[in-house]
């Protein structure tokens, strides 16, 4: 949850020492200007006027500097990007004047359309999902957001709700709630805190939780490749809280100590049980994290006509999580849990690379008992005029997973594109991706962003107790995404010719989300 930025620092020369704000001016437009006629007039005139612009408040509440401040540059840049993080913007910049010879903060705003119908479709390897709802990302121009969607895939059926405040109670609290009523259970879950809303925020106070009664399913292949869903029911109740104080904060970086505990109640069971069993846990954890804070920001990387901030930072995370059978836990799986993140990148002018590791677990009696290790590797560059080229590689392993923690690559899409629903599942997993994405049209009509990208694909999951089930395709895919809508997510339409062990029908389709990076 931390809102940690970065980007092109505005300069002052000749100050010292460094001047300061006088007054803060923010200039908050509606979705489209209509003196551009970057738009179809009619389509830009009705849609100013059913949206809600932004209140002048809520932008001046996300700053992360005041009048009577002195000018610091970093957190000029860490604030516009905090706006952006609002997403409720397709546009933000803040800009330097001085009037009368005092300094001035200029906040240049463009709202993004926010309310959006949900009239989803997608389908891969002939598996259609679809769906239908509202979502409004920005009700009546507090920045909050709500969502009811209903969705129908080929497991299940599920009415969504969501609701998430960035300003709950106070200038920097966070509420985020949702709630689905599915065809096979339900499931809640809510967080609330004062999360680190800056790199120089010194505290931050999280509880989180989540109340579950579903059916969990697992998918497998058997000995002739047909899959087999294995089913059974999951009731849970989990309540957490995070402490957190960073003992060394600046714009720049910081060291932050953490302390955490966890109570819950979960249990799996077969649906044919009568009686269901109850376990409660109780766990207790601390930990550091350390980060050099950078950020780089492109355009058009995974959208279009928008500034995107891309983390550049280096970062560690060090933890170890005690599960006592005082609090529950059997002798087999009482033990610690040890805990460790970093991420490194190397960027340069128009382009980047950045490496993340991960490994977590449980050790009991010195031995592990369960735990997860990924890594991964992203290159991109624009040094290319009007192409963005990508290459990412990742994999990770699983050791004891719990029944739907197993990795479904169609659902995470992170996995061959043109695939079909769970066709790669298991506790190993492996992705390759090459794409060039290249620009048609950054802002066709005023509304939209169209590219074309030829891709290759390659990876796979499996379970440890069967061969490795791998796939890929090369192929070319229509890339299109909105240049007025708050978030900008862009929407593929891709071809390829498969590839693999097992792969009976050679072409394949699919129309869904684009892979972000």
């Amino acid at each position: 949850m931390a809102v940690l930025t970065a980007g092109p620092p505005v300069h002052l020369s000749g100050q010292s020492p460094a001047p300061t704000i006088d007054t803060i001016i923010v200039v908050n437009r509606n979705v489209f200007d209509l003196q551009a006629a970057d738009a179809p007039p009619f389509i830009a005139r009705l849609a100013n006027r059913l949206h809600a612009r932004t209140r002048a408040g809520v932008i001046r509440s996300t700053l992360l500097v005041n009048p009577g401040d002195r000018y610091d540059s970093a957190r000029v840049a860490e604030s516009e990007r905090a706006l952006r993080n609002l997403n409720v913007f397709s546009r933000a910049r803040i800009d330097t004047a001085r009037l009368d010879g005092r300094l001035a903060l200029r906040i240049a705003t463009a709202d993004g359309w926010s309310t959006k119908p949900q009239l989803g479709y997608s389908s891969a390897g002939g598996d259609v999902t679809w769906m239908v709802g509202l979502v409004e990302d920005n009700l009546l121009g507090t920045a909050t957001s709500l969502t009811a969607v209903y969705n129908n895939t080929p497991d299940r059926r599920s009415f969504d709700l969501g609701h998430v405040n960035p300003h709950f109670l106070s200038r920097r609290g966070w509420l985020q709630a949702t709630y689905s009523n599915k065809s096979d259970g339900n499931r809640g879950t809510w967080l609330v805190g004062v999360p680190f809303y800056e790199t120089a925020a010194r505290r931050a106070l999280i509880t989180d939780g989540e109340a579950a009664s579903d059916r969990v399913l697992v998918f497998r292949r058997d000995a002739l490749g047909s899959s087999v869903v294995d089913t059974v029911e999951r009731r849970a109740l989990r309540v957490g809280i995070v402490a957190a104080f960073a003992p060394h904060a600046t714009t720049a970086g910081y060291v932050r100590l953490w302390l955490a505990g966890q109570w819950r109640r979960e249990d799996f069971a077969p649906e044919t049980t009568t009686v269901f069993p109850r376990s409660v846990f109780g766990t207790v954890g601390v930990g550091m994290d350390v980060g050099h804070v950078r950020f780089q920001v492109l355009e058009r990387f995974n959208s279009y006509a928008r500034r995107e901030d891309v983390d550049m930072s280096r970062l560690l995370h060090v933890g170890v999580w005690a599960a006592p059978r005082a609090w529950g836990y059997p002798s087999g799986q009482a033990g610690v849990g040890p805990e460790l993140s970093a991420q490194l990148a190397a960027p340069w002018p128009r382009g980047f690379a950045v490496l993340r590791a991960a490994a977590n677990g449980v050790l009991t009696a010195g031995a592990p008992d369960s735990g997860r290790v990924a890594g991964a590797l992203t290159v991109a560059s624009q040094n290319l005029p009007r192409q963005t080229l990508i290459l990412h590689v990742e994999g990770a392993q699983l050791r004891r997973a719990k029944p739907g923690g197993e990795f479904d690559l169609w659902v995470s899409q992170n996995g061959p594109r043109v695939f079909g629903i769970h066709a790669f599942t298991g506790t190993h997993m492996v992705w390759l991706a090459l794409e060039d994405r290249v620009l048609l049209a950054d802002d066709l009509w005023g509304l939209v962003g169209v590219g074309v990208a030829p891709f290759l694909d390659y990876g796979g999951a499996w379970y440890s107790d069967e061969p490795a089930r791998l796939g890929g395709a090369v192929g070319l895919s229509l890339r299109i995404g909105p240049t007025r809508a708050v978030r900008g997510d862009v929407g593929e339409f891709a071809v390829g010719y498969r590839f693999g062990k097992g792969v009976t029908s050679r072409w394949g389709f699919a129309i869904r989300k684009g892979v972000r990076y």
